[in-house]
């Protein structure tokens, strides 16, 4: 893959109690001190403000925590995403996407002051208890989330394993708001899944992007074409509920399926925070027809591939709009072990779309749904072989087919709704290629 010539590690984030939620650079990053005035009027109305609180606040204030909260307010004031990182929270978001941390399993960020869930990460205890893309937190057991900062409500979520939680949730057509008790445990995210559904027919579910995820991917397809014995006709690539991860990681799967050209690139007021990376020669599935399931959920890494994808007509985007996170993070390391995070620039498609706010609208649109089976009325199922006299088919041999006497699993369409539309898409793709 093309080398990356930035000093340190690119990351698209999202605060996952234990990762981080947006896209970032980590590393040092050189600033020109003094470039512009200093503000000296403000700045003494600030150290006036400051000396006031000291002197009349009804309670003494330690000068530290008086000096964290400023510039934690300056940060917090600038966007969701930028942040004051104290020691804790720095050390969490350097060892957050290793694959391995503690929490619950959900990525978060702030809205209107609450906490609102991207998405709940796939196999954590969040997901089996029910916690959903779009759920607002307005409750930490017996603590309310107003008024709390986005790494406050992290370290209350956070915990050891085997203790539980209740979280107070705002879900969209519920009445009222749901209590929902999750059971803190070690996550282990692995990144990559991957299944068969059909002969031919190849499904990668990737959970989240970290460093190892390009490797893993590899992996999944050669398993993949191993049990199918030859070539994938076609592939899923389903980042549904995907809050996003390490950046190299996502521009790396989507060069696995682009030959050349733009995947995505990056725009700021700085120098350096103007980046742009681009595909290598090589495709994994050498043309095969790709279908890229997204939903609202799908945010950031996610997002980049998605759009590079249907940028260069490589896939068709199938699902919902996604979650719209298209800005740029900064991680600053500071030298007593803190460090900012700072919105530096906004992330564009090859075609030149910032996503920022607005998603990639998906090609082909699916709703939300579940299917139930209808059972047909009993005795009722008449066909030609069950007229009388009929004429045998001369290709068979006259045998009755029978079921074998197990018992039926529930049919794709019943237990994934979009993957097996997707499916269905695929070999419609896989028919007209085969024409062409």
């Amino acid at each position: 893959m093309k080398a990356f010539t930035r000093q340190g590690l690119v990351m698209v984030l999202g605060v996952v109690l234990g990762a981080s939620l947006s896209m970032a650079h980590y590393g040092w990053a050189e600033r020109n001190a003094g470039s512009e005035q200093l503000p000296i009027d403000e700045l003494r109305l600030f150290t006036e403000v400051l000396e006031r609180v000291k002197q009349d606040y009804v309670e003494p204030i330690d000068d530290k925590k008086l000096l964290e909260n400023a510039i934690r307010g300056i940060l917090n004031g600038l966007d969701p995403h930028s942040s004051y990182l104290d020691q804790e929270a720095f050390d969490e978001l350097q060892t957050g996407t290793s694959g391995e941390f503690g929490g619950l399993g959900i990525e978060i960020d702030m809205e209107d002051g609450f906490v609102k869930v991207v998405a709940p990460i796939e196999d954590t205890p969040a997901a089996r208890a029910g916690i959903k893309a779009g759920d607002l937190i307005i409750r930490l057991d017996d603590t309310p989330v107003k008024g709390l900062s986005l790494n406050e409500a992290v370290k209350l979520m956070r915990g050891k394993p085997n203790t539980a939680i209740v979280l107070t949730v705002v879900r969209e057509g519920e009445e009222k708001p749901l209590k929902i008790t999750v059971v803190r445990d070690i996550i282990q995210v692995k990144s990559v899944k991957s299944q068969l559904l059909e002969p031919g027919f190849g499904h990668v579910r990737i959970t989240q992007f970290q460093a190892r995820t390009s490797r893993n991917l590899q992996e999944a397809l050669s398993q993949l074409q191993q049990s199918n014995g030859e070539p994938l006709k076609g592939l899923i690539l389903d980042l549904r509920n995907n809050p996003g991860g390490v950046l190299n990681g996502a521009v790396e799967v989507a060069d696995a399926f682009l030959d050349k050209g733009q995947i995505v690139y990056t725009q700021g007021r700085t120098e350096d925070s103007r980046q742009s990376f681009q595909a290598t020669p090589g495709d994994a599935l050498q043309g095969a027809p790709l279908v890229v399931l997204v939903n609202s959920g799908s945010a950031s890494a996610s997002e980049i591939v998605a759009g590079a994808l249907q940028d260069h007509h490589r896939g068709i985007i199938m699902g919902e709009r996604t979650f719209g996170k298209g800005s740029v993070q900064t991680i600053l390391p500071l030298q007593n072990g803190t460090a900012v995070k700072l919105t530096t620039a906004r992330y564009y498609t090859p075609s030149g779309r910032s996503i920022q706010a607005e998603g990639i609208e998906p090609d082909i649109k699916l709703e939300s749904l579940k299917l139930s089976k209808v059972e047909p009325p009993s005795g009722n199922e008449w066909r030609e072989a069950n007229l009388a006299g009929h004429l045998r088919n001369d290709a068979s041999n006259g045998e009755a087919k029978t079921s074998g006497g197990s018992e039926e699993k529930p049919s794709l369409a019943q237990s994934d709704y979009p993957l097996y539309e997707a499916l269905n898409l695929l070999k419609g793709l896989t028919l007209m290629q085969a024409r062409n």
